[in-house]
């Protein structure tokens, strides 16, 4: 049986995170409708999607956007990307300055050949002197503002960073570090390494998070208990699935029980989420494309035939996505068959894309040419 007290209170600055759950970045996803439909369902603490510390420092316009927070959203959570210690300063004073944020997490744990190959994301702990001038200006230039660190196991088995990149970043003063218990070169293949959170969690002093494989509320307490983490990050897990938050809220209190929305509930949730998306980028047409790609997601398991699938997934403005979701049959009931089943990307294994020479060296200080993407993010 589940013991609620065995978990103590999560702090962030401020802040107090209960239950303590975190919704991880993801590109194109957690935008302000995501987060707002999360909420709904459940407290935690809620990140927006990834955005580079060039594009900030320049405002580039889409960038600005992706850090807008909703009325009444506290914690405001971004995070931020970035290679170079200097521009890195100059990204979180500009949060600071300008209010822009209450929490700042900086991302070491992507996994793309876009960012690795500029020797970003989980590349970057490797350097182990940049990595921690870039993680001590971030938190000196938070001015208190409570800085965190997400990073992967490494570059891969051969070249494993979490053990010394946490602890440095416990020296330079974040509030905590999450692992997402998978190399880089894994991507999102194969199985979370628990045990790797619990070596984690056993070497430092500050909260650890655990990120990887919690697909149901179950596997969220099973990971504490089996690791000893103060909290858990939940990523593809909720893809389709915003009630997800509403199950942990209820686990995380001693509660057994867990949703399991009907078919005709799901729509309502999908007709939700893709209002709330015309109402943030300001139009219905830009809404609903943007909602296309969760589609397959919410109605994963269900028996809706592949035309109306289809039809669904490229619907153009709510009438129409009202048309076709008043086909589905509301009593459908959930299929349960597919809980614990992975969703969203389960790419296999590849090599990391490594800017030239970048294992010769772990002490040098150079960033390399070009390093700060001036695309937004995402």
């Amino acid at each position: 049986m589940w013991n609620p007290g065995s978990v103590a209170a999560l702090k962030l600055g401020p802040y107090v995170v209960d239950p303590p759950v975190v919704l991880a970045p993801m590109a194109g996803i957690t935008n302000v409708a995501f987060r707002q439909l999360c909420r709904e369902q459940g407290a935690g603490l809620y990140v927006c999607e990834m955005v580079t510390t060039r594009a900030l420092v320049e405002r580039n316009p889409k960038t600005m956007r992706m850090i807008a927070f909703g009325e009444g959203e506290r914690p405001r959570s971004l995070q931020l990307y970035g290679v170079d210690p200097a521009t890195v300063r100059k990204a979180v004073e500009l949060v600071v300055a300008e209010d822009l944020a209450d929490h700042i997490d900086l991302n070491f744990g992507c996994s793309v050949p876009k960012v690795t190959r500029k020797g970003g994301g989980a590349a970057l702990p490797w350097k182990r002197t940049l990595f921690r001038q870039l993680v001590a200006a971030a938190v000196d230039a938070a001015d208190g503002r409570p800085v965190t660190v997400k990073m992967r196991k490494g570059i891969d088995d051969d070249h494993l960073t979490y053990l010394d990149a946490a602890r440095t970043a416990q020296d330079c003063g974040v509030a905590w570090v999450a692992l997402h218990a998978r190399t880089a070169a894994q991507r999102y293949s194969g199985e979370a390494d628990w045990p790797a959170i619990a070596r984690l969690k056993q070497a430092l002093d500050i909260p650890v998070l655990g990120n990887g494989d919690i697909w149901e509320a179950q596997d969220a307490l099973r990971m504490v208990r089996e690791t000893g983490v103060d909290g858990v990050v939940v990523g593809r897990g909720c893809l389709g699935r915003p009630w997800l938050f509403a199950d942990l809220a209820s686990a995380f209190e001693g509660g057994t029980s867990q949703r399991l929305p009907s078919l005709g509930q799901v729509a309502a949730l999908m007709r939700r989420h893709a209002v709330l998306l015309a109402r943030w980028l300001g139009s219905e047409t830009e809404g609903v494309v943007d909602f296309r790609k969760h589609v397959a997601w919410y109605l994963k398991g269900f028996p809706v035939g592949s035309e109306l699938r289809r039809a669904l997934a490229m619907a153009s403005s709510l009438a129409e996505l009202d048309d076709l979701l008043g086909q589905l049959d509301p009593a459908v009931p959930f299929p349960t068959e597919i809980l614990g089943q992975p969703r969203g990307r389960t790419n296999a294994p590849k090599r990391v894309t490594l800017p030239e020479g970048w294992l010769a060296d772990r002490d040098t200080e150079c960033v390399p040419d070009g390093a700060e993407l001036d695309d937004s993010g995402g």
